[in-house]
């Protein structure tokens, strides 16, 4: 992170967990900005001379409700705009893992849950 201090215009912070805001603020260049989609459980930590000193800005978004969502889909689905998706099953998860290590990922995993438990329920009980 130190090779990318003061360097970013904007950040849209994800993390939907607790973690020190100041390391964050640190990449921001001066009049940066910050835009909190992801909603932590506590209350964040916001140090204010890390905002205030170099005229950077904290701000949220809300992501949007089932109705801005569903109207979201529509308008993909309209334009014809789909994602580009590796369908796993749950017995691979591991070895997905051990790919998106190595960087070795052209699309995002989707885990089909239903096939992997439809498999396990069709699978005949062992006994040891």
């Amino acid at each position: 992170m130190q090779a990318a201090m003061s360097t970013m215009d904007g950040i849209i912070n994800t993390v939907s967990a607790n973690i020190p805001m100041a390391p964050l603020f640190g990449l921001l260049k001066p009049n940066g900005k910050m835009i909190m989609v992801g909603l932590p459980e506590k209350p964040i930590e916001v140090p204010p001379f890390a905002l205030v000193a170099r005229n950077k800005t904290l701000a949220g978004s809300c992501i949007g409700g089932m109705r801005d969502t569903q109207e979201m889909l529509d308008l993909a689905a309209k334009h014809g705009v789909t994602a580009d998706i590796e369908v796993i099953g749950a017995e691979y998860v591991n070895t997905a893992m051990e790919r998106l290590a190595k960087a070795d990922v052209r699309y995002r995993f989707v885990i089909d849950i239903a096939n992997t438990l439809d498999k396990a329920a069709a699978a005949p009980a062992t006994t040891e």
